[in-house]
């Protein structure tokens, strides 16, 4: 219904303060970027092209277009001198979807839509890709719909969710709702008495690092993920675990009470 393919029968759909159904719905769509499972890249097109397709579409100029599809490709991660002219074939899964990730964003449309975006890939690829969106969504700001069947998936990537059951709504609040306060016994259940602590698998301990004392402490790198780190604690009998970045400095320590409240 955010793109009118099923026209909505009441309520209303607002983009940038405007109804949806106040313009054209092809106009609508060309304004609607989109991320898929199958990835739907060109097979006969370079990932440059692949990019570039809905500037083309709109009539941006060649020059700005060139320059977009560069600074995308950088930003997802694709060095642009060695992706820009390899076609689709040529890359593996998590690379064609930072492709397909790229090309939704090139337009710079104010809404994302993304179906199953990870689905296809190995969970190994999967979670890099979803670490590279996580970023390049803090960095951008933009708005985005995900549809997905993987509960973890939600709770790792989603700011509110909505659980929907028999295609009803069964409860829609942040991660930490659905995880402390679930609406209903078949949300409880459909999350599982371990919520929590997958919860925690989807947070990085460099974002819940505080200043604090981190002499005697086990260490852990920024991008390890807060499940972990609770673990190192138990192992270690720690009260907290120091954050170090890349260059082994530390950047700040996380303790249970940080932990409590993630």
């Amino acid at each position: 219904m955010i793109n009118r393919l099923i026209e909505p029968t009441g309520g209303q759909i607002l983009i940038d303060g405007a109804d949806v159904l106040a313009g054209r719905p092809e106009a609508l769509r060309r304004r609607i970027g989109y991320v898929i499972q199958q990835i739907g890249l060109f097979p006969h097109l370079t990932v440059e092209q692949n990019v570039a397709t809905v500037p083309d579409l709109l009539g941006q100029p060649k020059g700005k277009t060139r320059e977009r599809v560069r600074e995308l490709l950088g930003l997802v991660g694709l060095e642009p001198a060695q992706f820009a002219h390899k076609r689709p074939a040529e890359l593996s899964g998590g690379q064609a979807q930072r492709v397909g990730v790229a090309r939704a964003l090139a337009a710079d449309p104010p809404v994302l839509l993304m179906d199953e975006p990870f689905g296809a890939l190995d969970p190994l690829a999967r979670d890099h890709v979803q670490d590279a969106f996580l970023d390049i969504q803090r960095r951008l700001k933009k708005t985005i719909v995900m549809v997905t069947h993987d509960i973890d998936e939600a709770l790792r990537m989603g700011d509110r969710v909505a659980l929907l059951r028999g295609g009803e709504l069964a409860q829609f609040g942040t991660p930490d709702d659905l995880v402390r306060r679930p609406a209903s016994e078949f949300v409880r259940q459909f999350l599982g008495e371990d919520a929590r602590l997958r919860q925690l698998a989807g947070l990085r301990v460099g974002d819940l690092a505080r200043p604090g004392d981190a002499a005697g402490l086990p260490r852990v790198t920024a991008d390890l993920n807060a499940r972990s780190a609770l673990s190192v604690m138990l192992r270690e009998g720690a009260e907290a675990v120091a954050v170090v970045d890349e260059q082994g400095q530390v950047r700040g320590v996380v303790g249970w009470q940080a932990l409590e409240q993630a």
